[in-house]
């Protein structure tokens, strides 16, 4: 897809146009220029620049993000930071391997190593053994400046809420794509009959469950998770979250979450584990492709809202 083929170039420009504001695409229209009078506005990627820098380089940095989170008593998965070996200044005379050793021994579940400034799930790893270990980490290095680490949480769900000024403005559920049981079946007599067999390689690779668990027969209309990602890059779908239990609770720790660290505009990913709610990361950027697809007008009211915040700042 073409930057300037985005949902949020289409919606800026219908909302501009119905403003009388004037818009310039840059960066092949990564870059949105606003411009009213002799005042301008810049939306860079899917940031509408409405938190400070200092707000969207913590949002952007998953380290950073989880030490504030713990420090403010707000449930989340930690991330250790680890800068890349080619910066020696910055990396232990000790080097990093063993610390990731302690790390792999600590949570025998396995570890998720992941770009720490990444976005939509590119170069995420789970990592179970030494060589994985290794591999995940030679294959973000090569590509980035640090990474980090997280212990690997089965998660049941997750959830995203975007919200402006701590107001929910929607709250969906990230659903993996899945096969569905019958009852005579096994998992893997499913996944050969469901799957093509070019596809079928790169699934098993990344199944939640052990592959023990292939050989047992779903039960009849039970899900089957085909990835233990729930990233909408990879297939996951978005789900609207009505009110209830479940909405209320994701709001209220995505909004804690928000105010720690003086989030204005953005998305918090909530997941659900065993031990509860926690928040996984948050993006001061508000992707909304894949809900544009599915609600387009609830997208369209997501980038209406704050565009309505940008016009504050712009002259009447």
């Amino acid at each position: 897809m073409q930057y300037a083929d985005r949902a949020i170039v289409r919606i800026v420009k219908a909302y501009c146009d119905a403003h009388r504001v004037d818009v310039t695409l840059g960066l092949d229209g990564w870059l949105i220029v606003l411009s009213k009078g002799d005042a301008r506005h810049f939306i860079y990627g899917y940031d509408f620049g409405l938190n400070s820098s200092v707000t969207h380089r913590l949002a952007n940095d998953k380290a950073a993000t989880a030490d504030i989170l713990a420090a403010a008593g707000i449930a989340c998965v930690p991330h250790r930071l680890f800068m890349n070996h080619e910066h020696f200044k910055y990396v232990p005379s000790g080097g990093h391997w063993s610390a990731m050793l302690e790390m792999l021994r600590a949570d025998p579940a396995g570890l998720v190593l992941k770009p720490n400034e990444g976005t939509c799930g590119h170069l995420v790893f789970k990592a179970t053994a030494e060589l994985e270990l290794e591999r995940a980490a030679t294959a973000i290095f090569a590509a980035n400046q640090n990474l980090a680490i997280a212990p690997y949480f089965d998660i049941a769900r997750e959830v995203r809420v975007i919200l402006l000024d701590r107001v929910p403005l929607v709250v969906y559920e990230k659903k993996r794509p899945a096969i569905t049981g019958d009852g005579v079946r096994s998992a893997l007599q499913l996944l050969l009959d469901a799957v093509p067999a070019d596809r079928l390689g790169a699934v098993l690779a990344n199944l939640p469950a052990g592959h023990a668990a292939l050989d047992a027969v779903v039960p009849a209309g039970a899900q089957f998770p085909l990835d233990w990602r729930h990233n909408l890059e990879f297939g996951a779908e978005p789900e609207l979250i009505g009110d209830g239990e479940l909405r209320t609770a994701c709001v209220a720790i995505a909004a804690e979450a928000a105010d720690a660290i003086g989030l204005g505009f953005g998305a918090v990913d909530v997941v659900w584990t065993a031990q509860g709610p926690r928040v996984l990361e948050i993006n001061s950027g508000v992707m909304i492709e894949s809900l544009s697809r599915r609600f387009p007008d609830l997208a369209e009211q997501v980038y209406t809202r704050a565009l309505d915040r940008v016009m504050q700042a712009l002259p009447a």
